[in-house]
């Protein structure tokens, strides 16, 4: 009971890091200091799909599923197991990947404004007359 529970909890913090990876930029728009932690979790999440990082979450999701005497993630991983096939069918792998790369573009140039504006009206007014 308790390995499946862990294996179950896991697999939930995954979903939310897969959601924070896609829409977490959007948070940057409020809080501009989240840019940064949202950051390193899209070079993360980008590089576990495109290189191949080993995600540590899978692991331990696969130590309590072998723990609790069940099967483990196939060897293709997370996304393939839950969502491929599941969520979006298995030939929009590439539509889908495009998809989040630009969800998280947009959100960052949306950050890059609101930053910008918020620089920008927080800067001091200089008047003519105190340059003279």
């Amino acid at each position: 009971m308790g390995f499946r529970l862990i294996a179950d909890l896991t697999a939930f913090a995954h979903f939310a890091f897969l959601v924070y990876v896609v829409f977490g930029g959007f948070l940057a728009w409020w809080r501009p200091w989240a840019f940064w932690p949202h950051l390193a979790a899209a070079v993360w999440g980008f590089g576990s799909v495109l290189i191949g990082y080993d995600c540590p979450l899978t692991h331990l999701e696969n130590w309590a599923r072998r723990s609790a005497g069940t099967a483990e993630l196939p060897s293709t991983g997370f996304i393939d197991h839950y969502l491929t096939g599941v969520i979006y069918p298995d030939d929009a792998v590439g539509l889908i990947r495009l998809l989040v790369a630009v969800v998280v573009l947009i959100s960052w140039a949306g950050a890059l404004v609101t930053i910008r504006r918020r620089s920008a009206d927080r800067a001091p007014v200089v008047s003519r007359r105190a340059i003279r």
